[in-house]
């Protein structure tokens, strides 16, 4: 559901700094908003790799930022970003043959 932009800003705020919780490997705080919630579940049922878990949540991060600074009134999930991710096409290839 799409949010009002002051409630939007606060979340990308709140969601910046629960990143940063997550990239440190350590959350200390004990309560959390029901969306912090349903993303977290979300990045757990991805099961990222422990060898590229921050450098996947750092580009995912990146990416929640970039999907709201383009008009996106929701945040990104993990799930979302790694599916359209995979679904773009790969133009590297075509480069080669042209060559």
């Amino acid at each position: 559901m799409p949010l009002p932009l002051i409630e939007l800003e606060e979340r990308l705020r709140l969601f910046n700094k629960l990143m940063l919780e997550l990239l440190r490997g350590r959350i200390q705080r004990t309560t959390f908003q029901p969306w912090e919630v349903e993303l977290l579940l979300d990045i757990e049922a991805c099961q990222l790799k422990d060898a590229n878990r921050r450098e996947v949540l750092r580009r995912y991060q990146k990416a929640a930022i970039r999907y709201v600074d383009r008009g996106g009134r929701t945040l990104l999930k993990l799930s979302e970003y790694l599916d359209k991710k995979h679904r773009q096409p790969v133009d590297r290839g075509s480069a080669a043959v042209e060559e």
